[in-house]
């Protein structure tokens, strides 16, 4: 099992694109907490801006809506889940370190959290984490766009976990067109 928590992410179409990101690395689950926007409003309408990046993701990967940051961590430890956090910090390790490969080809539980586009992640969730990782910058920039960032180290997490099961051939040559009618794609 794989799942993200985005908290406090301000942007809807940050948001839309982790969720498109998650669905095509086989995310199982997304938790939103603190003022991370849900897909839906609070009278269950689509956001539209989370919509229009997210192409039908929000469907397809199933989320909650969490208050509780604190609450939920300690949820997913004592169903036994590794918690990583995705965070520059003094005690964070590249995200591609050989030493995090052997718990997570183990096929242990997983999950990922992902904050602030210019906080980060408080000093509170960071102690909560089991690991802290980082994507090395090697330009002038100091980091990356949250969402790209989730989806370096998703990826990175999957290839090394053991291999999802493939699609049926019958769904590798069919895509979704826009008005939801299924296309043949040669």
């Amino acid at each position: 099992m794989f799942v993200a928590i985005l908290h406090n992410i301000r942007s809807l179409h940050n948001v839309g694109s982790i969720f498109r990101t998650a669905d095509g690395a086989g995310v199982s689950k997304i938790y939103l907490t603190g003022y991370s926007p849900a897909p839906t409003d609070r009278f269950g309408n689509k956001r539209k801006q989370l919509t229009k990046v997210s192409l039908g993701a929000e469907d397809s990967v199933p989320w909650e809506k969490q208050n509780d940051i604190t609450k939920l961590i300690n949820n997913l430890r004592a169903e036994r889940y590794k918690i990583f956090a995705v965070e520059q910090h003094k005690n964070s390790v590249p995200y591609n370190t050989p030493s995090l490969s052997p718990p997570i080809l183990g096929g242990e539980k997983t999950a990922l959290i992902v904050g602030n586009e210019i906080r980060g992640l408080s000093a509170v969730v960071l102690k909560q984490a089991d690991q802290i990782v980082e994507i090395p910058m090697r330009g002038k920039k100091e980091s990356l766009n949250v969402a790209v960032a989730f989806g370096i180290a998703a990826y990175h997490f999957i290839n090394i976990t053991p291999p999802l099961p493939s699609p049926s051939r019958s769904d590798l040559g069919t895509r979704r067109a826009r008005g939801g009618k299924k296309k043949r794609v040669v």
